[in-house]
């Protein structure tokens, strides 16, 4: 199960891998479900991870003191 402490590229790289291990076919059926359960469990920590993140973006961007970015170039 995914540490609430790992960062999502840890947890992308884990999902990445268990892909690859389906992928592969040599696992048995029994195998195959448990590395799928793993990959759920991992794929939902992705996500609510992505969810925290896009919600403090919201949070910044709704701040009065945030500016609005300008180009490097200054157009």
């Amino acid at each position: 199960m995914a540490d609430i402490a790992e960062s999502f590229e840890v947890v992308l790289g884990r999902l990445q891998g268990l892909v690859q291990k389906l992928e592969g076919g040599e696992l048995t059926l029994e195998e195959s479900l448990a590395t799928f359960e793993e990959g759920v469990r991992l794929a939902r920590a992705a996500t609510e991870r992505l969810d925290a993140a896009e919600r403090r973006v919201e949070v910044l961007l709704k701040d009065s003191s945030v500016q609005e970015f300008a180009p490097a170039d200054g157009k």
